[in-house]
């Protein structure tokens, strides 16, 4: 196994990496985990780093370099996205595996954390360049996943598409159609109902138990979602629905706030029409860093980590914070809310509603029986209220944060799973 011990180079990655062992860490001490126990809980079982070529349109050949990690298989197979950024490194790939290790085990679903991820600009790409580069990927990838292995699914700058190009080509190379190594995928190959909105429709499950811990009625709340892509939109509309008065909403171009309330359905239109609620006719111009700062009781931020910092969390003003994203606060800045007693959902709950809905179309497609979308709703909203309610019982008994609960519940279930394995040989 290898250590995840960070790079010497600074990157975001590494930030990352860092937050989530520190997180790891704390919880291990009030755990009481023995330095083998630690060690082992912050080495990954595998990494594959693949370098590999792509013919671009213009006949150029380009080489990109992929990674895919697995964090720890203990309770599972490995389950995690795969993500397409500029910006992705081993150490980013690393910390969002370990981070699926503990999503899974604070809802007790039955895998291990795993991540994926090419260095690259998907938006500078054409539909074939795009295609080229994902059979190119997961072929180099094969070597990890297959549905009782590891089992990809959508991330950042990915969809459902990318993720029927990786089945139909892992399945090109087994001989037969395996829909179940992936999730994510179009309904048309074995996608289950449910699954686009299923992380978004997860954060609001999450705030609807959090209002109920805190005593708030949420259709006299106000709401600001940073980020507006596959999960802050859904968070958006579910949110509304619930009656909740959304007053902010900005994505990586910009944002827009009406203290009077935004017309979502009118935003969510301008957004499908010029990718960006920036311009949208019904608020006024606001940064990303604005509206993490508005006078609002639920923040959801949806976009990327390290959003909220000890620079900024002093003026967070929301009483619930329901992590969207993977990592977009840090240690220092959760002291900070936790200390002005806002409620941090932390993302290993908060936005664990895709891959709950991920594992039931895992299930679905290995029983080749397929559920409608009342009972996959039905199911989610169970095990995210469910998971919820066993982290606040944590939280209100230990006196501590709602997301130092979480990890010591997720901690907790991956080292008695090893315990009950035992130790091989």
């Amino acid at each position: 196994m290898t250590p995840m011990t960070p790079s010497l180079q600074p990157s975001e990655g590494r930030v990352i990496l860092d937050n989530v062992l520190r997180q790891f860490n704390r919880a291990a001490d009030r755990l009481g985990l023995d330095q083998g126990m630690r060690v082992w809980l912050q080495s990954t079982k595998r990494e594959l780093t693949v370098h590999f070529p792509v013919r671009m349109d213009s006949g150029e050949i380009r080489t990109f370099t992929g990674f895919r990690v697995q964090h720890n298989i203990t309770r599972g197979p490995a389950k995690g996205g795969i993500r397409y950024h500029p910006m992705v490194d081993l150490d980013e790939v690393r910390a969002l595996a370990m981070l699926m290790t503990w999503k899974c085990a604070v809802v007790n679903i039955p895998y291990g954390g795993a991540k994926g991820g090419v260095c690259c600009e998907p938006k500078a790409l054409s539909l074939r360049e795009l295609e080229g580069l994902t059979r190119r990927y997961a072929t180099e990838i094969s070597l990890l996943i297959g549905p009782d292995k590891d089992i990809p699914a959508p991330d950042v700058n990915t969809n459902a598409q990318i993720m029927g190009w990786i089945m139909d080509t892992y399945s090109m190379h087994v001989g037969y159609s395996a829909p179940g190594v992936v999730t994510g995928k179009p309904l048309s190959i074995g996608g289950s109902l449910g699954r686009a909105d299923a992380t978004g429709r997860g954060v609001v499950y999450a705030i609807i138990s959090a209002a109920k811990t805190l005593g708030l009625d949420l259709s006299r709340c106000t709401a600001a979602v940073q980020g507006c892509g596959n999960v802050g939109s859904a968070a958006i509309r579910l949110l509304n629905e619930e009656g909740c008065k959304l007053v902010g909403v900005s994505d990586s171009a910009g944002g827009t706030y009406n203290a009077r309330g935004l017309d979502i359905k009118a935003l969510l239109g301008h957004n499908g029409r010029t990718g960006s609620v920036a311009g949208f006719p019904g608020g006024e111009a606001i940064t990303n860093a604005q509206l993490l700062e508005l006078p609002v009781d639920i923040l959801v931020p949806a976009a990327i980590e390290n959003q909220i910092t000890a620079a900024n969390a002093a003026r967070v003003q929301a009483r619930i914070v329901a992590e969207g994203a993977n990592g977009p606060t840090t240690m220092e800045a959760d002291a900070i809310l936790d200390a002005r007693g806002t409620m941090v959902i932390p993302d290993i709950l908060a936005n664990a509603g895709g891959v709950i809905v991920s594992y039931f179309e895992w299930v679905q497609n290995l029983q080749e029986f397929f559920w409608g979308e009342e009972r996959i709703r039905g199911e989610l909203e169970r095990i995210m209220r469910g998971s919820f309610n066993q982290v606040v019982e944590i939280q209100q008994r230990e006196g501590i944060s709602m997301r130092e609960a979480a990890y010591l519940q997720a901690i907790g279930r991956v080292v008695q799973a090893h315990q009950d394995r035992g130790l091989y040989p």
